[in-house]
């Protein structure tokens, strides 16, 4: 082989190794033009890579069609997006045929699909690979926290600080005056230390743990919007440890009637009615979660005491998507506790008993009397 002739081949070789796709791309690969299936995406991607393209609309020729990714989110949000989103799509038509797909998808039945979905038109060629995609996303993005990269680089900083500080005490000795390492080390040692039974309490909070859950309720629409009472789904609040989550049956008092929401259209809506049509439960997530060894009721803080939900659920008539406002941690019940007044004139539940302190009432000896004078502060009352 001369060198010119194999200068070239390598050029050729190396051109078609480097070259992007979409220099092979033909007009017929776009979602929107394709009338065939032989005849687009005749390049180097699998299904599910074909799939990712169309659901994200990096077709090769622009369209006009709103991509899905625009509605239907595929990564955990922290607000909430009333449309159903990819791992949503992929668990309610996984068993569904391209046919049963494409019906959906091509002829909604709710108002807000229809102006949504207007002007598709993809093949079953492109269902298929979409379905593909859709297919493989992991359900593991519930809830993401944000790793605490500062901490972590300030502990190692410190540390880094209390070997320079111990090498030059016992080692090199180069800073004269050695009350200055000795400084170093115990400001940062303790700090290291600080740092360290800080995130020790902090084991097992989850303030502002917002996942997602598997339908879209919304608190604001049904408690502000719709003026439905807290008690009226979470019914033992009054007379159990736990208020209670709502059976589907429930929610069918209004949705029986009601199968098209403003904001979600019907997709939410129609897992209530296969919750009840298949006999199986909403798996909810559960929020607000204390500790195996914490004893907490309802009943005692919302029937006896008469606590409002807000102050420890915070403004839960505000949420599309429920979240833990506080940190629920021992110090932050103890507070309350030292802080709220008990209704001990008018509460009948204290009516009889707690007779010392209703004559330091009358007497005025004292002018209220708080959770803590009633055993607010009692580790039995609260610990196993």
């Amino acid at each position: 082989m001369s060198k010119p002739y194999g200068f070239f081949n390598a050029l050729i070789i190396l051109f078609l190794f480097f070259s992007p796709p979409a220099l092979f791309a033909i007009e017929a690969d776009s979602t929107h033009v394709a009338k065939t299936v032989d005849h687009h995406f005749n390049y180097f991607l699998n299904s599910e890579k074909r799939g990712e393209r169309l659901f994200k609309g990096l077709t090769r020729i622009k369209t006009d069609v709103t991509s899905c990714v625009s509605c239907h989110n595929i990564d955990y949000i922290d607000t909430l997006n009333w449309n159903p989103s990819a791992t949503d799509i992929s668990k309610t038509f996984a068993d569904k045929s391209i046919a049963e797909f494409k019906a959906v998808l091509m002829s909604p039945l709710g108002k807000k699909m229809e102006a949504s979905h207007v002007g598709y038109t993809y093949s079953d060629e492109e269902l298929g690979y979409i379905k593909t995609y859709l297919s493989q996303l992991k359900e593991d993005t519930l809830f993401e926290t944000k790793p605490k990269v500062n901490n972590i680089l300030v502990f190692v900083f410190l540390g880094a600080l209390i070997t320079m500080a111990l090498i030059d005490l016992i080692f090199t000795k180069k800073i004269k005056y050695k009350l200055i390492p000795i400084l170093i080390f115990v400001f940062a040692f303790g700090y290291q230390i600080n740092m360290l039974a800080d995130g020790a309490m902090a084991l097992g909070r989850k303030q502002n743990y917002q996942p997602a859950q598997p339908i879209k309720f919304s608190h604001k629409v049904h408690v502000t919007g719709n003026k439905i009472d807290c008690r009226y789904c979470h019914t033992t609040v009054d007379e159990s440890k736990s208020a209670g989550i709502p059976h589907v049956n429930l929610c069918m008092n209004c949705h029986v009637i009601v199968r098209e929401g403003t904001n979600s259209g019907k997709f939410e809506i129609n897992k209530i009615h296969a919750a009840i049509e298949n006999n199986t439960s909403v798996e909810w997530v559960r929020i607000h979660q204390l500790p195996d060894h914490v004893f907490f009721s309802h009943a005692q803080h919302a029937n006896v005491g008469k606590r409002e939900c807000q102050e420890c659920h915070g403004f839960v008539e505000e949420m599309d998507v429920i979240r833990q406002v506080e940190d629920l941690s021992m110090g932050w019940c103890l507070d309350c506790h030292d802080k709220t007044a008990v209704d001990f004139q008018a509460n009948g539940y204290y009516s009889n008993g707690f007779k010392e302190l209703h004559e330091e009432l009358a007497t005025g000896v004292r002018d209220s009397v708080r959770v803590t004078d009633i055993g607010g502060r009692e580790c039995a009352r609260c610990h196993y």
